[in-house]
């Protein structure tokens, strides 16, 4: 996600909310039960949803929301239907004991004077809205691996990342409760179709000039751009939710992926975009190449968005949508502006340093670049930064940063990583940049950017301009009626 662009507003806390109606409990209750969410989306008075948590017996009764601020009371109901009303603490709560079922509604707009509009809170506007499942999800708070978990919506359409089954019924595991990812109710939908791969895609609202079909059309361009690379798309079904922004002309206002599995992605686009914007938009791309690398667990920052940053260009020149020259351009003037927020700081400062997103997304942009030529170069040719990801992928969807650096040394045949590491971080930010400029043939001129001959243009030649073969499963967007 590029944070510095966010526009989606502020978390609003405060609101008034009721326990949801009491319905007669089911029997037995039994140890070996699923944990089950029943989600009720409601528009009356104002769009919300309505959640009931069933327990199993002897389930422990410490429970949280993972990003608290809505609910100010729940209800507990015991066996025999006794309520009894408590309270969350920064989000923590101890249910009653005996309790088999909670009840709680959450609003999903806010009645605060900020006006509501937040990105995990909940944001939309009329019956489609968007929302992350960790805000409103109360969940155990502890999770075990092997808890199972069923949970079902009613009352509109509902996208969320997994896929239910028979019924409708979701049938999750405790690790989804973790990071539920992004959640929307209502809104028209579209697919976009890249290979044997499908992005689900939730229209939340409504767009000045631009159709379903070409929203789904930008979006299926960069999936095939993620193909420039990565050898497929790295997963069969995607879901992406797309929200209007009010008053903005820009594409891609803002983007995030959130980690559930699999991961969901949501993107703010201006409400008067037009389809002709979409050829110089960046947001989409970069978020969908996100899924090329794995969750790198403990989450290093400056590594996965400086992959995505570097990639981003790269891919636009693969595909065709931005010449070479362009492409390193953008790339240079990003190198300027996180030269500019790094100041003197060394790099293990910089991506150490919160908030400095313009310093930790263009150093790690940085080292990444540095790491494909380092790649290339002592395998004279053979092997790429993108063989480091496909590496990765076979060794499952999580990874640190550890594992990161031995599969990098993997591939290139020798230790690599941890040198080149001991290069960057100790000594002042983009030290190693115009060095690096220089050997590949990028010189920075008043008037832009000019490409040259020069020791290392081959690479970057190979860099910019390598293309994945065609995709044989490409299909224009296509729109789905509900």
């Amino acid at each position: 996600m590029k944070t510095w662009v966010a526009r989606a507003g502020l978390l609003c806390l405060a609101l008034m909310l009721g326990a949801c109606a009491s319905v007669p409990l089911p029997a037995p209750w039994e140890d070996s039960a699923p944990l089950r969410y029943n989600i009720a989306y409601t528009h009356d008075p104002s769009p919300g949803l309505n959640v009931e948590v069933f327990l199993p017996r002897k389930f422990p009764r410490e429970f949280l929301f993972r990003q608290p601020g809505r609910v100010e009371s729940l209800t507990a109901v015991d066996e025999v239907g006794t309520r009894f009303e408590f309270f969350p603490r920064n989000g923590v709560m101890q249910v009653p004991e005996g309790t088999r079922v909670v009840r709680y509604h959450y609003p999903l707009a806010s009645a605060s004077r900020e006006g509501g509009r937040h990105m995990f809170g909940g944001m939309g506007e009329g019956d489609a809205w968007h929302v992350a499942g960790k805000a409103y999800l109360l969940t155990p708070s502890r999770v075990t691996p092997g808890l199972r978990v069923d949970l079902t919506v009613s009352g509109t359409d509902a996208l969320l990342p997994w896929t239910p089954g028979d019924g409708g019924v979701y049938h999750l595991h405790g690790e989804d409760l973790i990071d539920a990812g992004f959640h929307s109710f209502g809104g028209r939908r579209c697919e976009a179709h890249v290979g044997a791969s499908v992005l689900e895609v939730a229209l939340l609202g409504r767009f000045t000039h631009l159709t379903d079909a070409e929203v789904c059309a930008w979006l299926e361009q960069a999936a095939r751009e993620v193909m420039t690379v990565r050898k497929a798309f790295p997963y069969p079904r995607v879901t992406v939710r797309i929200v209007p922004v009010p008053g903005e002309s820009t594409p891609g206002v803002f983007g995030m992926v959130q980690w559930s599995s699999p991961p969901s992605i949501s993107i703010l686009v201006g409400q008067d975009a037009t389809a002709a914007s979409f050829a110089k938009d960046w947001v989409a791309i970069h978020e969908l190449l996100h899924l090329t690398h794995p969750t790198v667990l403990p989450r290093v920052a400056w590594l996965t968005e400086g992959l995505a940053t570097y990639y981003t260009e790269l891919a636009r020149a693969r595909s065709g949508r931005q010449t070479a020259q362009h492409a390193w351009q953008e790339l240079t003037k990003g190198f300027a502006r996180g030269r500019a927020a790094a100041g003197s700081r060394t790099m293990e400062e910089v991506v150490a340093q919160e908030g400095n997103w313009q310093g930790i997304y263009w150093s790690g942009a940085l080292f990444a670049l540095h790491l494909d030529v380092e790649l290339r170069r002592v395998t004279d040719g053979r092997a790429r930064l993108e063989d480091v990801l496909e590496l990765l992928a076979t060794r499952g969807s999580t990874s640190s940063f550890a594992h990161f650096g031995n599969a990098v040394d993997t591939v290139a045949g020798q230790p690599l990583f941890d040198a080149l590491l001991a290069r960057h971080l100790p000594v002042p930010a983009f030290s190693e940049l115009d060095a690096l400029l220089e050997n590949l043939g990028v010189r920075i001129d008043p008037g832009g950017v000019t490409l040259h001959a020069a020791p290392g243009s081959g690479l970057r030649e190979a860099m910019d301009g390598e293309r994945a073969s065609d995709d044989a499963g490409r299909a224009p967007g296509k729109e789905k009626g509900l």
